[in-house]
């Protein structure tokens, strides 16, 4: 198993080591020791599962307290899963990083906290499931606008069609109206 910084040093692609014959395949979604060798220390404490068809963009979703870490895999289908670095001060804040996860690469995503995330489903129809570091609290829940033109997400959505949001999603914040991270705290 290895761990690919992308242009966001702290944003890792992990790639877990497939052993395949001819009854299928096997993997370690996760293995605390081999993930804290990675760099990824993080305790998990909940895992959440989402199936959804295609079109559907779930985020730019974070926590301003409770922060999530999240190692996130499509099981089915693909997505192009996105990190928007929400920690000011950071020398890339407001940048994002955006890569393709999908069932067949079984690549994975660790989006630390201070970070929006979220994804948009590519194929008919996907299943995602994330590994979080803190349990959901809605109270501090916040949303960046997945439009957000000084975040600037290239969506690989067709010209002239639109995602299927939530209205929590509809409704999400512009970069300049969020609540974000200080940097080093």
């Amino acid at each position: 198993m290895d761990a690919v910084p992308t242009a966001i040093r702290d944003v890792l692609i992990v790639h877990p080591r497939i052993f395949e014959d001819e009854r299928g395949y096997f993997f370690e979604s996760h293995n605390s020791r081999t993930y804290a060798n990675l760099g990824i220390k993080a305790q998990f404490v909940q895992d959440n599962v989402v199936g959804s068809r295609g079109g559907v963009l779930r985020g730019l979703h974070y926590q301003i307290r409770q922060t999530q870490g999240k190692l996130v895999f499509a099981v089915k289908g693909q997505i192009f899963d996105v990190a928007v670095d929400l920690r000011r001060g950071s020398p890339t804040f407001s940048r994002w990083v955006g890569i393709y996860l999908d069932a067949e690469s079984k690549q994975q995503l660790w989006v630390p906290p201070g970070f929006a995330h979220g994804y948009l489903v590519v194929s008919k129809e996907a299943i995602v499931t994330y590994k979080v570091t803190d349990y959901y609290a809605p109270e501090w829940e916040r949303t960046l606008a997945w439009d957000d033109q000084q975040v600037g997400v290239d969506w690989p959505v067709a010209p002239g069609l639109t995602p299927v949001l939530s209205a929590k999603d509809v409704n999400g914040q512009s970069l300049e109206e969020i609540d974000v991270f200080d940097y080093g705290s």
